[in-house]
């Protein structure tokens, strides 16, 4: 299982000696946002290579991916941004192109909206705010791919009224891989019918099927006896032991979201590990649903079918357009 939206060590090879002002800090308040990014905010590739639009920008930030599938035809490429602190940087306007890594035309400005994973205080775990390089944000943008191949992904950020590259944090050697066709359920798919964890099936013992501190609410309803009888929505998620930093705050945002909903849908989390214990190998849950990465939200309606997937990190009102989805099925 890879890992999306961590910051490896070649985050820190691709920062620049500075990266411009404009850069969010974990312990500031939130800013006032900022106007949506638009397509006529940056520039326009008009047949250079990807190189050459990076070459006529200053450095900037790094670009670290919270999503690893993807497929030809439209995609939600999640992504956050870091400056050379490794603070995340927030409500920046932001825009994405890509471009076939062995050569050919780049696409793009693709705008990016801006993505708060912050919660109201009731919902915010300790797993969460002990933890300082917990994920805060995100950018979501909606990229078509026309085939399935290697791409090259840069990220272009409005900081100080500058425009400045973002790198993508990826190995060196590596590239963002469009497939052809996924292991994971995908909208329109059946639902596995997949038996899940409950406080009943351990004896109560909470602390058995959810590192979070303090435990969730969302383990009282087994996957498999409501899946096609009421809308439910299903997370893959470890919050303890999560390196991308981003199990926790989801794990939040569903809390807050369940709070809202409470006799809507089923509110389903599923850890990751063998007896929490990431030696032990994956659950036999995670093999089901052919799980690449950590986490994952599906929405599945009342028919049992994928109605939305949410890979990687995903705001509060993503998560209430995926659980709106699934009820109109």
């Amino acid at each position: 299982m890879r890992r999306a939206f961590a910051l490896p060590a070649v985050v820190l090879a691709l920062l620049p000696a500075a990266c411009g002002g404009g850069e969010g800090s974990a312990d500031a308040p939130e800013p006032t946002r900022a106007p949506p990014a638009t397509a006529v905010d940056f520039p326009k590739p008009e047949g250079q290579t990807l190189s050459a639009l990076r070459g006529g920008l200053e450095p900037g930030p790094v670009l670290a991916p919270s999503v690893s599938l993807i497929e030809p035809g439209p995609n939600r490429f999640g992504f956050a941004l870091f400056d050379r602190s490794r603070k995340q940087i927030t409500d920046a306007p932001a825009a994405v192109y890509v471009a076939p890594k062995a050569g050919g035309k780049v696409r793009g400005p693709f705008p990016a909206r801006y993505e708060s994973l912050a919660v109201e205080p009731e919902f915010a775990s300790q797993s969460t705010t002990a933890d300082p390089d917990a994920a805060q944000s995100l950018y979501v943008a909606d990229v078509p791919f026309e085939r399935a191949g290697d791409y090259e992904v840069l990220g272009v950020v409005s900081l100080d009224g500058r425009l400045v590259a973002a790198e993508t944090a990826y190995p060196d050697g590596q590239a963002l891989a469009v497939a052809e066709q996924d292991t994971v359920p995908d909208v329109g798919d059946p639902a596995p019918r997949t038996p899940t964890d409950t406080l009943e099936s351990v004896g109560g013992a909470v602390e058995k099927i959810d590192t979070r501190v303090p435990p969730g609410t969302m383990h009282d309803e087994n996957f498999a006896d409501v899946v096609g009888k009421k809308p439910a929505l299903l997370f893959f998620a470890t919050p303890a032991l999560c390196m991308s930093r981003v199990c926790g705050p989801v794990i939040d945002v569903a809390e807050q979201v369940k709070s809202r909903h409470e006799g809507d849908a089923a509110f389903i989390h599923q850890e990751i590990y063998n007896d929490n214990a990431i030696e032990k190998g994956f659950r036999p849950q995670v093999a089901e649903w052919g799980l690449p990465t950590e986490p994952w939200a599906f929405a599945v309606d009342r028919q049992g079918r994928v109605a939305a997937r949410l890979e990687g990190a995903f705001s509060a009102r993503e998560l209430e357009e995926a659980l709106a989805a699934a009820s109109r099925g």
